[in-house]
């Protein structure tokens, strides 16, 4: 058998076939992580007194006596007239007759005064820091 490789060599049997190799390139794609920077947040909260003025409402009360002494037959009720409640208040006296002594009139009133309150106020202020390159 003859191993020459040239087209014009022949064997016995006829010209030698010749074995050309084919080559293909194939493509194999990958991809890596890299680290191009980083962000820090962070969050700082910052306080400040302020004074403020709050309206305050209280209530109060205000009582009045105011003499009657005059007889009557039943002792009254209990009455209002507007904001103000009249309790009258009765004694007996020796001839059993009821005697109006007095009434004692209670009013309500609302009283606003003003008062000066420290309040701390806080504000929360976010920082974010960029740095860049692999080394950060």
């Amino acid at each position: 058998m003859n191993t020459n490789t040239d087209p014009s060599v022949t064997n016995e049997s006829g010209p030698c076939p010749v074995v050309l190799p084919v080559i293909e390139e194939q493509l194999k794609v990958d991809t890596q992580l890299e680290e191009t920077g980083r962000v820090t947040v962070s969050k700082r909260v910052h306080e400040h007194e302020e004074r403020v003025e709050l309206p305050l409402t209280q209530q109060q009360v205000k009582v009045e006596r105011v003499p009657i002494n005059q007889y009557i037959d039943t002792p009254p009720a209990v009455r209002y007239e507007g904001e103000t409640m009249i309790v009258p208040v009765v004694k007996e006296i020796l001839v059993k007759r009821l005697v109006l002594v007095e009434e004692v009139r209670i009013t309500k009133e609302e009283v606003q005064t003003t008062t000066h309150q420290p309040v701390t106020l806080r504000q929360e202020e976010i920082v974010i820091t960029r740095s860049t390159g692999p080394e950060a």
